[in-house]
């Protein structure tokens, strides 16, 4: 094997004496046999090398050189994480995905060419639709914000703001945008300058819009599992002149047959119903799906629905006779979107695995495989006494690493994204919390977990924070639409449940004596609760945007908040016992998605959406200093028990540590990505878009600095 290695090798060099036009699949094939008989192509000098169609997807290339070579229909791994929007414009020339990150991807070509990539939103992206004249794409976020783009540039034209939007229509002439949003309501924009025309109210929070091709009549479905059908009267206010019944749970998706006579609806409750329009009357329920259906297209032929969701396949059915035609597999974790081409023939598919699918809808086979490799981290905690690290993210894994050596030992057993980590005042057990409904218990003496916990009411809950109290008799988390939960951990029970109204509770965080806890949630406000039994005793209000971060002061007297929505950052100082605003913090310039106080009182710490840390003197709220953290948003940051160091984690997938009194990074604590150190120094044939996404997944590139 040596031998022939070594063969491989030196042709590769005596290629590399020719010109590139000279070169032609020579060094390519040399590598293809290079990564079959090493499984992997690290440590390898591929520079001044003419590379025409090699498959680098899915390839580890840490510590290889491609430094001056010529890059030709090259297909590379991408730095896509889950894809929870996916879109095909009307011509089918742009494709899109927008991701957990934040960033919107767009191909041209059809899908063959990445063309751009940019930071959108600074949480996920939960919809994206492009305008029928393929010249814009629009886009909205949890983080509350709706933007229209410019596709070919990818510049923002406008931005408005919506509770935690989470589905986009653009009416069939582009002339108004349709957003539903957890605020329980569909609002209707003038898509040239953002203005907001109307506003539909709705009994619960809407997940779900979509138009009739003829733009008379707008469909939503909400959390309740209710349809509404609204009139649109050019002079007078929309009139909902139907409410479809049928559905046991959350609505997911909405689509209009093209010809306008029937709907299509997505259901948790694992099902999706065929509506006509007309009369209101469901004519068929498709079953089949084992777990919640969350999207659902309908060919642009009329021929073929098509449904997919939590049980990773996608299910393809007859739109006449509903039945089930045939069953697509191959995503390895939740499916969250889908988009027919133009021609029906093609289907496109994003999910929480990461990986984009192109299917031939006739043989039901994939075609193409774009895979990404990206996760974000939401959390970190460090253990009581300060030797070891717990980071929890999109990869549903908790690891914990040693910080003197940055050794990680990774907890599987979660099925979905983790979004909570913390451990117990003793150090035994870590609690770690996310999507599926599982608070998980690991035992931190052999890794194993020993318990799950889970919302018994509601099965499709998710869990967003952990907080473990002061004396370890109690463990709370903030959820999905589901209010604060809280658990006794002596008998393993759920202890007490606090209601507001249904919003997403990011944060929960306990007084230092334990009797009160503080929420913060998309609803704008901070809650405070009495601990004992769950009364909600106070709200703060006054956060123009979500509630990303709540911390109390070590002696328990004040509460700080973080958050803000876009470029408009927050950080609130308040009295915790009278609920007054006691100072705004100034130097807040994006949304503060993590905050941390000082053991002293004196420093407060907080991360941003653009990856930076800012230290804050309480007294003065001046920022004092300020440091390039992460590439991407900071979703968490905790100051070690002693109070010297500080451990921030964000959408970069890095656990990094700082001195918190002179802000020097002192390690990183990360795992190789794919191409860890792959120096692309003045490589040719490749899209901006494309060396952005090679350093995202740790390439790098010379810079020689002139004399």
């Amino acid at each position: 094997r040596g031998e022939v290695e070594e063969h491989l090798l030196a042709l590769l060099a005596r290629q590399r004496e020719r010109a590139d036009d000279a070169q032609g699949y020579g060094p390519a094939n040399l590598v293809t046999l290079l990564r079959e008989l090493r499984g992997h192509l690290r440590g390898l000098d591929l520079s001044h090398l003419s590379l025409r169609g090699a498959y680098l997807q899915g390839v580890e290339m840490q510590d290889t050189t491609l430094a001056g070579a010529t890059m030709r229909d090259t297909v590379w791994t991408s730095a896509l994480d889950a894809a929870w929007k996916v879109a095909i414009s009307s011509t089918g020339h742009y494709w899109a995905a927008g991701s957990r990150r934040g960033e919107v991807h767009v191909w041209r070509e059809t899908g063959q060419t990445l063309h751009l990539v940019w930071r959108a939103h600074s949480d996920t992206v939960s919809a994206l639709t492009f305008s029928p004249d393929d010249r814009r794409v629009a886009s909205a976020s949890w983080d509350g914000a709706i933007t229209l783009w410019e596709v070919e540039r990818g510049t923002p034209l406008w931005t408005v703001w919506q509770t935690t939007c989470v589905s986009l229509a653009f009416a069939p002439d582009g002339r108004t945008l349709a957003s539903g949003g957890n605020d329980a309501t569909v609002r209707l924009w003038d898509a040239h300058s953002g203005t907001s025309l109307e506003t539909l109210p709705h009994p619960a929070p809407v997940f779900a819009v979509a138009w009739s091709p003829d733009g008379r009549l707008l469909a939503s479905g909400s959390f309740d599992g209710g349809i509404r059908v609204w009139q649109m009267q050019a002079t007078q206010p929309a009139t909902c002149i139907a409410s479809l019944a049928g559905h046991t749970s959350w609505v997911r998706g909405l689509v209009f047959a093209p010809d306008g006579t029937r709907l299509a609806s997505a259901s948790w409750d694992r099902t999706v119903r065929l509506w006509d329009v007309e009369s209101g009357r469901c004519l068929h329920t498709l079953e089949g799906h084992t777990e919640r259906v969350h999207t659902v297209a309908w060919s642009p032929d009329g021929r073929t629905v098509a449904s997919a969701g939590f049980d990773t396949t996608i299910w393809l059915w007859g739109a006449e006779t509903g039945s089930s035609r045939a069953v697509l597999q191959g995503h390895s974790a939740p499916v969250y979107s889908l988009a027919f081409a133009p021609d029906s023939h093609r289907l496109l598919s994003g999910g929480e695995d990461s990986t984009l699918r192109v299917w031939d809808v006739a043989r039901g086979q994939c075609v193409r495989l774009m895979q990404g490799h990206a996760f974000r981290l939401y959390d970190v905690a460090w253990s009581p006494d300060g030797t070891r690290l717990a980071s929890a993210g999109s990869d549903r894994l908790v690891t914990v690493w040693e910080v003197a050596h940055g050794m990680p030992r990774m907890l599987r057993g979660h099925g979905l994204t983790v979004e909570g980590v913390g451990w117990s005042p003793d150090g035994k057990t870590l609690a770690s919390g996310g999507w599926g409904n599982a608070i998980r218990l690991w035992d931190q003496a052999t890794g194993a977990c020993v318990q799950v916990l889970r919302d018994a009411d509601h099965p499709d809950n998710t869990f967003h924070a952990v907080a473990w109290s002061p004396d370890g008799r109690l463990l709370a988390s903030g959820s999905y639409l589901q209010g604060v939960q809280v658990w006794d951990m002596t008998a393993r029970t759920q202890h007490w449940v606090g209601h507001t109204h249904p919003t997403v509770l990011r944060r929960v965080a306990w007084s230092p004596d334990g009797t009160r806890l503080a929420s913060g949630g998309d609803d704008s406000s901070v809650s405070l609760w009495d601990a004992s039994d769950g009364t909600l005793f106070q709200t703060l209000e006054g956060h123009r945007g979500t509630v990303a971060s709540v911390v109390w002061s070590p002696d328990g007297a004040r509460l700080a908040s973080g958050g803000g929505s876009g470029s408009n950052g927050e950080v609130f100082l308040w009295d915790a016992h009278t609920g007054e605003r006691l100072r705004t913090f100034a130097d807040a310039p994006c949304s503060v998605l993590a905050l941390d106080w000082s053991p002293c009182g004196n420093l407060l710490v907080g991360g941003d959406s653009d990856g930076r840390l800012r230290w804050w003197g309480v007294q003065s709220g001046d920022c004092v200093r300020m440091r390039e953290a992460h590439q991407g948003a900071i979703q968490s940051i905790k100051i070690s028990p002693d109070g010297r160091q500080l451990a921030s984690c964000g959408d970069d997938g890095a656990v990094k540590v700082w001195d918190l009194e002179s802000g020097e990074l002192l390690r990183t604590l990360r795992c190789d990505r794919p191409y860890e150190r792959l120096n692309i120094t003045e490589v040719k044939g490749l899209t901006e878009a494309q060396k952005a996404t090679l350093r995202a997944l740790g390439a790098i590139e010379e810079v020689t600095l002139p004399l």
